[in-house]
Order: structure tokens, then sequence, then C-alpha cells
């Protein structure tokens, strides 16, 4: 779906750069432009350097001994299972990127299908097929569609099992500007274990960055390592050296439940949070960064009563820093130094109902405390006692 008001909204806490490069979905009519307006997403004279055509992407250079190159096996190993997507929204056409997954089923971000009336898909061997949306997750932005006589040579595409290493060359395949189909362009993994907006004021942990060219149009679409494995799930881009994917590990986690159920609950701590900073390890009496420090409690969530959230301020070097507050440093017998760690860790680990021990520091003493963890409401911030986190630059945990 193309990128509308409530898509460039959550994209506010990301900045500029990653709003003004967002993956997106194309407008399917392509205008000029390279800005979203309303519902359009429109590209600009210099967008398509950024993508590499079909053909040239089949036909790559050869090495000086006639091997044909990776990128070019890649590409030739995926490309029948890619489809470009194009859906009826209330605010019109729109198009995006989508791979096959096991059994037939057809994987995307929930922000490419969602609200849409009606969904077609086209492989690379071409025609039109109609899809039905089986079920979607906005705090993941993954969706999953069915779709009518998939071709036979529309394989499911294979995903990593572990969670790749930096430096690991990867090679984004998809729809660009929904015109340029077939596309391909190569990279390698920037980052791990990313926090990146959802919709519904959550983060996406575990996600992916890479520094392989993502423009409107490549949402849903894979991301592929060397070995012709789906590394991650497009989500959003940035600038020309920046774009992210939702990880294999949590695609795994979720889109499982969402062809079974059509839905996905989320497990729900129910605090607001940061990472430890020297700041607040002064400003507490810590002696040690690492962790993180949880600012308020959901009044009625499954911390209520069990964690203690911020009790105080303190000056340090002229602002008024959080005090009281725990320290969380470990859960299930994990070490948690980030406030990432934490997110992926429930995200990926853990499930409503679930009884889990969590280790904290609290007034100089380590102790573990048993939460049961709840099910996350569709937004965040519900009943988070206190707001917002006082530490600049971070949001709830969830």
């Amino acid at each position: 779906m193309t990128d509308g008001p409530s898509r460039r909204a959550y994209l506010g806490g990301m900045g500029a750069l990653l709003a003004a490069g967002l993956a997106g979905c194309s407008n399917a009519l392509g205008d000029t432009d390279g800005t979203a307006t309303g519902n359009e997403t429109t590209t600009n004279a210099t967008a398509t350097t950024n993508t590499t055509s079909p053909t040239t992407a089949a036909n790559a250079t050869r090495s000086a001994n006639g091997t044909t190159s990776p990128y070019t096996r890649v590409y030739r190993d995926t490309i029948q299972s890619v489809v470009l997507i194009d859906a009826t929204t209330p605010a019109g056409p729109a198009t995006g990127s989508g791979f096959v997954y096991r059994n037939g089923y057809v994987v995307t971000n929930e922000h490419v299908v969602s609200e849409a009336s009606s969904v077609r898909v086209r492989f690379a061997e071409g025609g039109w097929r109609s899809a039905s949306v089986v079920g979607t997750d906005v705090s993941s932005d993954l969706a999953v569609l069915e779709v009518s006589n998939k071709p036979g040579s529309a394989t499911a595409l294979p995903l990593v099992e572990t969670r790749p290493p930096i430096g690991t060359e990867v090679v984004a395949i998809g729809n660009p500007y929904g015109r340029f189909d077939g596309s391909a362009s190569a990279g390698i993994v920037s980052g791990v274990n990313r926090s990146i907006p959802a919709q519904n004021g959550y983060t996406i942990p575990d996600a992916i960055q890479t520094d392989a060219a993502v423009n409107p149009g490549n949402s849903g679409g894979p991301l592929m390592d060397l070995d012709s494995r789906v590394v991650g799930v497009i989500n959003s881009g940035g600038g020309e050296n920046i774009a992210f994917a939702i990880s294999a590990a949590l695609v795994e986690r979720v889109v499982p439940a969402l062809i079974e159920d059509g839905t996905y609950t989320h497990a729900y701590l129910g605090v607001a949070s940061a990472t430890m900073t020297p700041s607040l390890a002064e400003a507490n009496g810590l002696d040690r960064t690492r962790g993180v420090y949880v600012d308020a409690v959901s009044r009625d969530g499954p911390a209520a009563g069990v964690f203690q959230g911020t009790e105080g301020r303190q000056q340090v070097e002229g602002g008024a820093v959080p005090t009281g507050g725990d320290v969380i440093v470990g859960v299930g017998g994990t070490a948690i130094d980030t406030r990432q760690e934490l997110s992926s860790y429930l995200a990926l680990n853990t499930s409503p109902g679930e009884t889990v021990p969590v280790t904290v520091r609290r007034d100089g003493n380590r102790r573990t405390l048993d939460v049961t963890l709840g099910e996350r409401p569709e937004r965040e911030g519900a009943g988070i006692a206190g707001g917002e986190p006082t530490t600049p630059g971070e949001t709830p945990t969830g």
C-alpha cells in the first residue's frame, strides 16, 4: 500500500532520512517527484539509478574464469518465487512485493495490503492472479496472502536459521516503484537487532539493516543471502545506503500463526524503558551502564506490582535524570544489556500467559522477579503510568 498519512506519521520516530526513503508500496501509476503525497508514492529521475533491471541482474558480469556471478545465481534461484502485488485500497491502487513461503502462501508487509478490498499478484512468468489476505500483523508489519493457481515454478524460498553476521553479502529482489519489475540490488548486512517503528506505535525488534538499495515498491520482497536463503522481509529504506528488513526469525515466529489463525498475539511486559546510559547510571549510583532502566509501569499490566518505576529525579550535568526504577539485566537466564535485546528476547522467545524470571538491580541489589506476560494492547502506551519515557530517544518496550 502507498505511503499515506498514517504511514508517514509512524516513520517520524525514524527521522526525515528514513521517511524520505521509505521502501513502502509504490503508487501503481508511478508519478514523478519521489515524495509521498496522500496515498501516492512517486519517483524521480535519479531514483532508478539505485535499482538493477531484470536484464542486468540476470546477465550480471562474469569473473575472469567465466563462472556465473553469485548475484546472478541468487537472482535465478529466487525470481520465480517473487511477486509484484497490486492492491486496491480506499485511497486508490498501490503496489508492493512479496515471495512464496511454505505451503504456497505469499509473505509480504502488512502495510502493503492493509485495508485492501482486492489484491492481485503477478509472478515472473507473467499473468495476474487473484489473491486473498489470510492474515496480517501490524506489530511486525507482516502479512500472508493465498494465491489462486500459483505456477509450479514458484517454489517456497528457504529462510536462514540463524541471525546473519554483519558483513554478510545480500541481494534485495523486488519491484521498486511498482514498474521496475524483478529488480535486484546488492549490499551487505550492515547491522542486526535493530528496532524500527511499527504503525501502531510499538517497535519491531530484531530487524536487519542493509546498505542494499531499497526503494518504494520493494516492501515485502525478500532480502537474500548468497546461499539463496531469505535473511528478511524488506520493510523500509532511507537514503542510498540504509534499509531495513523484518528478520527471518521474527517471520518464522509470526507467519505460521497468521496462516493458522489470521492473527498473531505478542507477549506484553507493560513497561516504558530505556537502555542504560552513563547519566542514568550516575544518577542511580550504579557502577555499570548495562541493562534496561524501567521508567514507568503499566497500571493494569503484567508488571504492575512487580517492577518499580521512576520515583524521583536527580540533576546530572544540568539535566534532570530519572531515579529509583528497576534495571533489568536478564530474562529467562539470558543476559540483557540493551533495550533492543530485551525487545528481541520477548518477541522471539516468549508468549502471552508464560511466566518468565526477570533479573533486576534494585537499590543496589540483584533480585529475580517472576512475571506472567500478558497480551499486547492494540496500540503502544495503553495504561503506561507516567506516559512517555523520560530518556530522550527511547520508546516503551511493550
